[in-house]
């Protein structure tokens, strides 16, 4: 029998995902509107895919187990932004605090990690290992090396570097925060993709993915 305060748990449910999926519907669209580089045909296959993509991750953000604020009308996780970027100090010890980091896991596949770029902290996760040669690969920003003393890439780095994840690391990166000379700028909104990622973190070991996250 379901009772009253199950019901309010499920509309009230049913009430944050529509709102959810509105915002994030409302943001990409205006994403693809403004793509003056997409031609028709990829365009019009991205708008037929946004529907499963909005949905699914407006579950997932529904059911994330994460210690963050989800913000429901604006599709985003909310937390108190630092006023450095916590990338400043890995940067600047860079063998002690991320080389040996990466050495000393037993990468997995799915494993979501910390791309610190020139502004911004984002999400992107490890899709091949290579044990032989000492490197791996992530799904956007391709091919890590974690040889000759420094965690270079094997291709142009795309001033991208890679960063332990810690939770000040982790939080920075799925709420968007933003640093300009050193400075707090206006948070930025991660992308379907990201969101998605942040709800596969296992913050109680970042060594290993979430394995049970639940699909719609």
């Amino acid at each position: 029998m379901v009772t009253q305060s199950l019901l309010w748990q499920s509309q009230q449910q049913s009430s944050d995902f529509a709102e959810l999926c509105n915002a994030l519907y409302e943001r990409e669209l205006v994403k693809l509107a403004s793509d003056e580089q997409s031609l028709l045909s990829g365009l019009q296959a991205k708008i037929n895919s946004l529907p499963h993509y909005v949905k699914r991750t407006a579950f997932a953000l529904l059911n994330a187990q994460s210690p963050l604020e989800l913000d429901v009308q604006n599709a985003s996780w909310s937390a108190k932004q630092a006023s450095i970027s916590p990338s400043t100090s890995q940067l600047m010890a860079y063998d002690n605090n991320v080389i040996s980091w990466y050495r000393e896991q037993a990468l997995v596949h799915g494993l979501v990690v910390p791309i610190a770029l020139k502004q911004k902290i984002v999400l992107d996760c490890i899709d091949r290992v290579d044990v032989k040669r000492q490197r791996f690969r992530t799904n956007v920003y391709g091919w890590f090396n974690l040889t000759d003393n420094a965690l270079k890439k094997v291709i142009e780095p795309m001033n991208a570097n890679l960063l332990k994840p810690t939770k000040k690391v982790m939080t920075a990166a799925c709420a968007g925060h933003c640093w300009q000379n050193n400075q707090k700028v206006q948070p930025s909104m991660p992308s379907l993709r990201e969101l998605l990622l942040s709800c596969t973190i296992n913050w109680r070991n970042f060594k290993q993915p979430r394995t049970n996250i639940a699909h719609n």
